[in-house]
Order: C-alpha cells, then sequence, then structure tokens
C-alpha cells in the first residue's frame, strides 16, 4: 500500500507526455470544435443550430482542458506553435494566462486550506466564523456558492472574477484581463449586427453559457461534495488533501470524453504533471486511488454538492444552513 508522497512518487512514469497524442487530441478537438460553430451558422434549421451550439459548448470545455494542462506545463511544453494557441485560446475563454496560471497554481498549492484557499477557489469559512459574520455578509457569501451564480459562471467567474476583477486588481500585470473583455464584447456585437440575432445567440452566446456554467460546476463540485475535508492550515499536507479534499466525478464515457477526464480530479491533483489523457490509465494501475470520495452529475448528486456551505469544525463535515 502506497501512501503520502511515495504515491505521488510512484506516478511519476504516467507524468510524460506522448507528443503526438498531445498534438493529436489538440488539433482534432479544435477542428471539431471550429466545426461545431460553422454548424450554427451554416445548419439549415434552427434544431440543428442548437444541436450544433450545444455540440460546440461541450467541445469548448474539452478544449479548456488541453489549455489547461498546457498551463500546468503538462503537454506541449518548450513548443511556440502551442504557446501561440493557447494564449489565444485563453484570452478567447475570458481566461488569460496571467490570472489563469496564478489563480489556478494557488489553488493547487492551497487546495483545503481553511484560510487561504479562496483565491482561485469557492470561498469557504467555518460554522464559527459563518455565525459572527454581518447579514449582508452572509448574503455575499450564500450568493457566491448559489446554484444560479455557479451556473451563470460566464458572468460570475469569467466575465467579472477572472477579467474585471483581476484587472482592477493589478491593472499592469492583468492587463490581458481587459484586453480578453473587451475584444469578447467587440465581437459580441460585431456578430449581432452584422450577422444576426441568430449568429450571435449560437455561435457565441449559447456555448460560452453551457462551457463556463458547467465548468463553474465541475469546479465547485470536484471541492465541495459530501466527505470532502478541510484542514487549519498547519495541518495541512499536500498529498492528503490531494486524495480526501477533491473528487473522482463519476461520468458515462461521452462525458468523460467532453470534460477531458477531469473527474479524475483526485489524481490530477495528486500530480499535475500527468496528462489528461493518462489520468484513467493512472486510476486502473493504483488500487490506493480506486477507493477515493466520488460524486457525480446526477441531480441527487448536484443536489448534496449545493447544500453544502460552511465548514463544522467540531463534526468534521460541511453542513447546511439549516444544520447550523
Amino acid at each position: 500500500m502506497l501512501l503520502g508522497k511515495n504515491l505521488i512518487l510512484a506516478t511519476k512514469p504516467f507524468a510524460k507526455e506522448i507528443r503526438t497524442r498531445s498534438w493529436f487530441h489538440t488539433i482534432s478537438t479544435l477542428s471539431l470544435l471550429i466545426t461545431a460553430l460553422a454548424g450554427t451558422l451554416v445548419m439549415p434549421f434552427l434544431l440543428l443550430k442548437l444541436l450544433s451550439s450545444v455540440i460546440a459548448g461541450l467541445l469548448l470545455i474539452r478544449m479548456f482542458i488541453i489549455y489547461h494542462d498546457h498551463q500546468h506545463h503538462t503537454i506541449l511544453t518548450r513548443s511556440a506553435v502551442a504557446d501561440v494557441i493557447m494564449t489565444i485560446f485563453g484570452m478567447y475563454m475570458l481566461s488569460p494566462t496571467s490570472i489563469w496560471k496564478r489563480s489556478h497554481d494557488h489553488h493547487h498549492n492551497h487546495n483545503s486550506k481553511l484560510f487561504s484557499a479562496s483565491i482561485g477557489s469557492y470561498p469557504i469559512v467555518t460554522r464559527k466564523k459563518y455565525l459572527e459574520m454581518t447579514r449582508m455578509q452572509k448574503f455575499i457569501y450564500l450568493a457566491t456558492r448559489h446554484p444560479v451564480t455557479i451556473g451563470l459562471g460566464y458572468f460570475s467567474m469569467f466575465i467579472i472574477g477572472m477579467c474585471l476583477r483581476s484587472f482592477i486588481s493589478n491593472p499592469r500585470k492583468h492587463y490581458d484581463s481587459l484586453l480578453a473583455l473587451v475584444l469578447h464584447v467587440t465581437v459580441a456585437v460585431l456578430l449581432f449586427v452584422f450577422i444576426g440575432w441568430q449568429a450571435w445567440f449560437f455561435m457565441f452566446f449559447l456555448p460560452f453559457l453551457i462551457a463556463f456554467g458547467m465548468g463553474a460546476y465541475l469546479f465547485y463540485a470536484q471541492h465541495n461534495f459530501p466527505g470532502v475535508e478541510f484542514y487549519e492550515n498547519k495541518n495541512w499536507v499536500y498529498e492528503k488533501a490531494a486524495l480526501e479534499s477533491s473528487s473522482f466525478m463519476k461520468m458515462n464515457p461521452v462525458m468523460e470524453w467532453f470534460t477531458g477526464n477531469i473527474g479524475y480530479h483526485h489524481i490530477h491533483h495528486l500530480n499535475s504533471k500527468i496528462p489528461f489523457y493518462r489520468l484513467k490509465e493512472v486510476m486502473k494501475h493504483f488500487s490506493e486511488l480506486q477507493n477515493c470520495k466520488t460524486t457525480s452529475l446526477s441531480p441527487k448528486a448536484m443536489n448534496a454538492c449545493f447544500k453544502l456551505k460552511v465548514w463544522d469544525q467540531e463534526s468534521n463535515q460541511m453542513i447546511g444552513v439549516k444544520n447550523l
């Protein structure tokens, strides 16, 4: 039985990309995405435009996982071509590299710490802290974690969080956040004015709404699920946090493909250098990784995740406000 750092060391042989596979997944996903977006324009019927739009939204999620792995320096490192592609895609997805990498690296290094985990993640407060909050503070905290806020991640997490807040906090460092937002709005206006509302809605708005909403939920549920653990900073251990505070989200093969295996989140947090296309392989290889905490995309599982609001230090579990 491998534990702790020994388990991380044992996964190192899998933390190597297969360059041809990395390029295949990148090029094929981009090609399918461009085809789906084009389909929203050329398909003759609204139902087919809608289908193309939904598929485009799901493909945006898959491409974002590829971008995410590139930002971890997991795939396509030291490739000028890949750097250009990913930089453009990051801007397109309102997640320019300056803010995405900084916030996401912080998230990996502080996942499940009670008092420093909110950068790059959803905020967590203890039961004691919540009860000491003012009414307005409670409202803002609960609103941030509300299903509607998460479902509208397009606005809450990406337009406001990734772009506006990052630029306001440090304009010089995150100028690309403002640039991404300006380009985003410009493209939206041009599509609406010169091609029409259908092009704007099916080619632009709906794919982003789907991708950002589902992406925000995945990010939430991977660290806010029944059985998750949070730690005082002094008691925090990286490998324990990876396995006890990151879920394995069970999905069917189709959704696994569209989400780039990000459901194997406990393995990703254990060793972020493992390419997304090797996560399933690692799960099968190590029995230690198979006895993990799980959730899913079923309505019941999603409802269970959404009910969790604050960390009760006495019972060592996340609870809802009705249990305070």
